[in-house]
């Protein structure tokens, strides 16, 4: 995913000419005018009789914040911002279209994640993680994860497994597109729904900031891929010892 502009809607209030809203005066009486009592001012959500309630609109508010955080993510992923290098948030949100403000509340929830640290009065340096960290990272997802889906595949109907393999196939496309950035979501998207079966919706949340530390470029994406379709496989067959099998191999070791 690029570093792309992100847009910002700005409501534009509707007026007549002059900048005056348009009023409509109310009909006379045998020419003459009549005054009317002041008629007190509505509540929000009231209507009379005479008219129909106004239409219930959703409305859907779309947070910059929120948009410049995903962009960052994509960035990181796909070694757009290179680790060890010094981002500032002025920079980052003159490329993004965007103030700093939003930018910087981004970094600081990447800073919290742990995928990038914070450098007094210069900005962000992008994480570098050494073959141990990785290592450990993945013993962590392990412990987390794989207690998980082993108990998943004993209560777990086998017929059901079958509605997570359009997510599994969707990581095998993305591995065969070579997309970094692409490939992270999918496999987001699948390790989250395995997951969600359990229930534990924090579970779920901790698994998900630690796949966030994880380094693509150095994965074997294919054979990663590969794995999700192999263990929904075994999952289906229920097959205890394949399970524990292909687990081992998708979590290192």
């Amino acid at each position: 995913m690029g570093m792309t502009g992100v847009e910002q809607a700005r409501p534009r209030t509707a007026t007549a000419s002059h900048g005056v809203p348009e009023q409509r005066s109310a009909p006379a009486s045998a020419g003459l005018s009549v005054p009317r009592p002041p008629v007190p001012e509505q509540s929000r959500g009231d209507h009379t009789h005479s008219e129909p309630p106004p239409p219930r609109v959703a409305v859907v508010r779309t947070s910059v914040r929120g948009q410049v955080l995903d962009a960052l993510r994509a960035a990181l992923v796909s070694g757009e911002l290179a680790p060890g290098e010094v981002y500032s948030a002025p920079v980052l949100g003159e490329r993004f279209g965007v103030s700093a403000t939003p930018v910087r509340e981004a970094m600081q929830q990447l800073a919290r994640e742990g995928a990038v640290e914070v450098v007094p009065n210069r900005g962000f340096r992008v994480a570098e993680r050494t073959a141990r960290e990785l290592s450990e990272l993945a013993e962590v997802r392990a412990l987390i994860e794989v207690p998980v889906i082993l108990k998943l595949a004993r209560t777990v109907a086998a017929g059901r497994w079958a509605s997570l393999r359009p997510g599994a196939e969707e990581t095998v496309r993305a591995a065969v597109s070579g997309d970094l950035a692409r490939y992270a979501e999918a496999d987001r998207a699948f390790h989250r729904a395995v997951l969600s079966l359990g229930g534990n919706e924090q579970l779920v949340q901790v698994a998900d900031d630690l796949r966030g530390r994880i380094a693509w470029s150095a994965c074997d994406l294919p054979r990663d891929a590969a794995q999700h379709v192999a263990l929904l496989d075994a999952l289906e067959a229920q097959d205890t010892s394949l399970i524990h099998c292909v687990l081992r191999e998708h979590f290192g070791g």
